[in-house]
């Protein structure tokens, strides 16, 4: 097993706000909350981040209600903030919040002015 750098508060205080906007440290965690319009979204964005985080074999805790989903990321075996919670924290924030309409792509994304079809609530 390859040690890792663990970070100082400072040095996550730092990074978290250059790299990871939504993300703030809190209690030995990095944490992000993620709104969404209801249970079904819930669930897509528990089982997104279960499937990224079982790829990365690098588990988070989550909590998990109606409307929201709370991701805390830590590396238990070095006791602190790692470059595997930043990567993988990196990564969910990347598929969570993707927002295909914004890439001028043929994928049009969402249609969230539609009660019946929303999804994340976006930041």
């Amino acid at each position: 097993m390859t040690t890792s750098h663990v970070y100082t508060e400072d040095e996550v205080t730092e990074k978290l706000q250059k790299e990871l906007p939504h993300w703030f440290f809190e209690n030995g965690w990095i944490r992000r909350k993620y709104k969404t319009s209801g249970w079904k979204a819930t669930l897509m964005v528990v089982n997104t981040v279960g499937h990224l985080a079982e790829a990365a074999w690098h588990h988070p805790d989550l909590t998990v209600s109606y409307a929201f989903v709370i991701v805390k990321l830590s590396t238990h075996s070095a006791k602190g903030i790692t470059d595997k919670d930043f990567e993988l924290a990196t990564k969910i924030e990347q598929v969570i919040a993707w927002q295909p309409a914004l890439d001028g792509g043929a994928l049009e994304g969402t249609p969230n002015e539609d009660a019946r079809f929303k999804y994340i609530k976006y930041d």
